[in-house]
């Protein structure tokens, strides 16, 4: 392990002397600690974090997330939690929500580590965690020092630092511009209403007023129109190893940029599956496996997911 040779360097005697040096460093050395147990997310880092090396070129050009009606899940990511004695208590519903506060952003530390949403991390993908936001939902991201805008895939839990209301895929940032460090932004979650009317399309200057969690009558609700109540994907392929799906993932990317926000990997049965997705209707899913095989000759199957 690196820190024992770097523990090791500092030893001057043998015998008692050395064991009773080495001891005492390595108790300095190995001084951190383990995220808790109860945290649902993979984004509250325990060492350093950052870029990984090589990106992918032209990340600038990553399409936003294309909001879609996809059902808030009852429980799992979305029951209440704590977090380092915080308790939070995340939106199970269809409000709205807007917040201003710090952003910051994570990369290869948790790049290809499940997400509270069971989702993988793909920190090129146009994702982020938020500590009470609905899994999964959409949010547009306001960097006012600039004027640009995104649009992200809540699909992770965090961040659990004070004033830090949203940590952003690497790709996220970049498009905001915020790969420098930890910066003041808005943000803004895209209802269903929006998403139905299309609302979503236009820039929203103005942030609606902040949304405080409240437990409805009769509980969270599902989402139970036509469109929420099944979601299409493209399944690329499914594979023992993670690695074997990152690589398709890789390769699928570059063939297709566009489709990059929407590759994600999903574990079931034992298996790693990357697809791509949600699409809000079988004929558009469809349309797009013929346009993949036809141009750039990679072949899918239809996943219907409830």
């Amino acid at each position: 392990m690196a820190w024992l040779g770097r523990c090791k360097d500092s030893a001057q005697h043998t015998g008692l002397a050395m064991a009773l040096t080495l001891l005492a460093l390595m108790t300095g050395c190995a001084t951190r600690s383990p995220a808790p147990a109860s945290a649902p997310s993979s984004s509250a880092p325990t060492d350093r974090d950052g870029p990984l090396p090589n990106p992918p070129a032209d990340l600038s050009r990553v399409p936003d997330a294309v909001p879609r009606l996809e059902p808030i899940r009852i429980g799992g990511p979305n029951k209440p939690y704590e977090v380092l004695g915080e308790r939070y208590e995340p939106i199970a519903t269809d409000a709205p929500y807007a917040d201003r506060g710090l952003a910051s952003w994570y990369g290869r530390k948790f790049h290809g580590r499940p997400t509270a949403s069971g989702e993988v991390y793909n920190m090129y993908a146009m994702t982020a965690a938020h500590a009470t936001l609905p899994i999964p939902s959409y949010a547009r991201v306001r960097n006012p020092a600039n004027g640009r805008e995104i649009i992200v895939r809540i699909n992770d839990r965090g961040p659990f630092h004070k004033g830090r209301i949203i940590d952003l895929s690497y790709t996220a940032a970049l498009k905001l511009d915020l790969l420098r460090g930890v910066a003041p932004v808005e943000v803004k979650r895209i209802t269903y209403a929006e998403i139905r009317a299309g609302n979503w399309q236009l820039p929203a200057n103005e942030p609606a007023p902040v949304y405080v969690p409240d437990t409805p009558p009769g509980g969270p609700v599902r989402e139970t129109t036509p469109g929420a109540a099944v979601t299409y994907w493209l399944q690329f392929g499914a594979f023992g190893k993670l690695d074997g799906a990152e690589a398709l993932r890789q390769y699928v990317a570059e063939a297709d940029l566009t489709l990059l926000p929407l590759l994600t990997i999903v574990r079931e049965a034992g298996l790693h599956r990357l697809r791509a997705g949600p699409f809000p209707t079988a004929d558009e899913a469809r349309s797009t496996a013929t346009r993949l095989r036809e141009t750039r000759g990679l072949d899918t199957t239809l996943v219907e997911k409830r």
